[in-house]
């Protein structure tokens, strides 16, 4: 077999110009040649038994096929090359040429197969696999994929081209110390290597390790100096961290390139707005203006930018005017609906929202707007409505099945917001808004020993999730358990949300129960400032108040709480009373 394999291989690699000159002469000038032949579906016919007479019949359909195939006549090229192999049914390389002819007719399913045989016959053949891999992406396997990759680099590790394919698919698939470890070894055998650097940079963004991800970066642009895709991801780097002044120096950079490049000039606007660059920012609007005619689809940007910056009457013109040419225009139609939501205007932005039509990929989010203003307008049962019509549309969107519990909990229909929330993890086990969602709904059930499960789970996933850190130490806090391990946990969740005055009335909370009145003091008064309106922080402020002897702060927080609708009037009331008789004595 290795043989014919190594024999038949080599031969059409290199195959005689006397034959082929002769085989394109004849299928050039002899239209009976082809008549002779009459085409063969793949998949018929048997091959034949490899040998002299075959490989030369071989040579001379694979002759035709190449002059076919140059001719752009791909299905006769495929017919020819069949013939082929019927033929030489041993050769790995008919097999590899036919996949590529069918890849070209985007026969992706049947390429792989002959792709595969060639595999199968040649496996040590580079050029084969990278082939089978990348029909493998074409058809959306990758883990076959990337099996393929990792395949060719155990027979040859200096395939650089394959070694950054890899890594895409890596990144994609969030395996980043992996993508990591073959960055190394690329940047190490070529420190020049610029798109190795550039991937360098995209995981460090991703795992928000921004100095790291500035400095490949970096490293990208010094190589290559105009590197769009770089100098992009630089500006988004900057714009997260807040460094707007150097986000406005690469955005200028980017168009000073690419002048044509939209977002980037929308992003840059944004810029300017941030830093206070009123002028320049207009000075950008009026280049997208003068570009487009009002009603221009092109306009829809500036449509977009008003809306982001509450310019909310501008922006509701130009998309009205967009509209009124392209009234199909499903897009323009959302934002102008959020526009409307936006200035309150609930009436038009629930007629716009329910004109977006249900093959549109706007639709679910329109109704997830819908349900809200609905919610808002306390017509719960058209809000429920709207959302099970979404979920027929899109069933593994976790915002609908959050908002849907949301209503259900309002309500105080805890078993239904149960139920939903349950239906949306069996999608996705590791969503972490709906594993916080369920730990709520079953604190509000009674139920506090799965509730805290809920919350660890989410903590398994994002040690750093700040609420699930607060919740499990405030619930310590409420039962006055374990209060060293529930300040140890609220510190956490106050180094992630300093300014959040929910952790600080659980911080508050935590000293209360430990007897340190001073120092709960200090917190829950900061917390009051900061959410002034939560009755059960001035329930709590109250009660601090009350150990101090403070009564008539004490009275005053306590009647503001029950004022605020605290869930536990009667509670509140009795310590009215008593605060009331003890300032009367």
């Amino acid at each position: 077999m290795n043989t014919v394999h190594v024999r038949s291989s080599a031969s059409f690699r290199h195959l005689p110009w006397v034959v082929l000159v002769l085989c394109l002469t004849l299928s050039s000038g002899c239209t009976w040649l082809r008549s002779e032949f009459p085409a063969v579906e793949p998949g018929e016919g048997h091959p034949e038994k490899t040998g002299a007479d075959g490989i030369q019949k071989a040579y001379f359909y694979f002759a035709m096929a190449s002059y076919s195939e140059g001719s752009g006549r791909l299905e006769e090229a495929r017919d020819y090359l069949l013939k082929a192999i019927q033929k030489d049914p041993d050769s790995a390389y008919l097999y590899n040429k036919m996949a590529v002819i069918l890849r070209r007719l985007k026969d992706y399913e049947e390429a792989e197969a002959y792709a595969q045989e060639a595999v199968n016959r040649s496996p040590e053949n580079i050029d084969y696999r990278i082939m089978l891999a990348e029909l493998f992406a074409l058809s959306k396997q990758d883990e076959a994929a990337m099996e393929e990759y990792k395949k060719i680099l155990d027979l040859d590790p200096k395939q650089e081209r394959v070694r950054l394919i890899l890594v895409t698919f890596l990144i994609k698939n969030k395996e980043y110390d992996l993508a990591q470890s073959h960055l190394d070894r690329l940047i190490e055998e070529n420190p020049n290597q610029v798109i190795a650097h550039y991937y360098m940079g995209r995981i460090y963004l991703e795992l928000k390790k921004y100095e790291e991800a500035e400095k490949a970066y970096l490293r990208a642009l010094s190589l290559s100096n105009r590197m769009e895709a770089a100098l992009f991801d630089l500006g988004s780097l900057y714009q997260i961290t807040k460094q707007y002044d150097k986000a406005a120096e690469i955005y200028e950079r980017l168009l000073g390139f690419y002048p044509a490049n939209a977002i980037v000039r929308e992003r840059l606007i944004d810029v300017y707005f941030k830093l206070g660059l009123e002028e320049k920012a207009e000075k950008q609007l009026e280049a997208i203006k003068n570009k487009t005619k009002p009603g221009d689809p092109g306009r829809q940007s500036l449509g977009l930018i008003y809306l982001r910056h509450g310019r909310l009457e501008e922006s509701i013109d130009e998309l009205t005017m967009i509209l009124a040419a392209w009234p199909e225009d499903q897009k323009s139609r959302y934002y102008l609906a959020t526009a409307y939501e936006e200035k309150g205007d609930m009436e038009n932005a629930l007629e716009q929202f329910g004109m977006i039509k249900e093959e549109s990929e706007y639709f679910v989010s329109a109704q997830i707007h819908i349900a809200f203003i609905l919610e808002n307008q306390e017509s719960y049962e058209e809000a429920i409505e709207v959302l099970k019509k979404a979920l027929k549309q899109e069933k593994e969107k976790p915002e609908i099945y959050l908002m849907l519990a949301s209503i259900y909990e309002t309500q105080e229909e805890y078993e239904k917001a149960k139920k939903v929330v349950e239906e949306g993890l069996k999608l996705d086990t590791k969503n972490i808004e709906l594993l916080f969602r369920l730990g709520v709904v079953l604190d509000k059930m009674g139920d506090k020993t799965q509730c805290l499960d809920q919350m660890r789970k989410i903590l398994e996933i994002n040690p750093d999730h700040a609420d699930a850190l607060n919740y499990i130490g405030y619930t310590y806090a409420e039962q006055g358990i374990r209060l060293d391990e529930a300040m140890d946990l609220i510190q956490r969740a106050l180094k992630i949300k300093p300014d959040s005055g929910y952790i600080i009335d659980s911080l508050g909370w935590v000293y209360y129960q430990q007897g340190l009145y001073h120092e709960a003091l200090k917190h829950l008064e900061k917390a009051a400032s900061l959410v002034p309106n939560d009755p059960t922080i001035n329930e709590h402020l109250g009660d601090v108040y009350f150990k101090k002897k403070m009564y008539r702060k004490s009275l005053e927080m306590y009647e503001k709480a029950l004022a605020l609708n605290h869930p536990d009037a009667e509670k509140l009331k009795a310590r009215i009373k008593e605060v009331k008789k003890l300032i009367k004595e």
